[in-house]
């Protein structure tokens, strides 16, 4: 539960720009998209592999 702290004289926009920034920042959004679908360990670690894989051929400038 996200909470925000406003003053009595803030503006409602002030107050709901607080709100999206934290809620980004908590990462919520992110773990109910992730928890939609059941993936399984040995895919996801599979995928965490690929990730760095691709990563590591980035910074080697292997694709342009």
């Amino acid at each position: 539960m996200l909470i925000i702290d406003s003053k009595d004289c803030e503006n409602i926009d002030k107050a709901l720009k607080k709100y999206k920034k934290k809620f980004e920042k908590s990462k919520t959004l992110l773990q109910l998209r992730e928890r939609q679908a059941f993936t399984k360990p040995s895919i996801r670690r599979r995928m965490e592999v690929k990730k760095a894989v691709y990563i590591q051929q980035m910074n080697d400038g292997k694709f342009d």
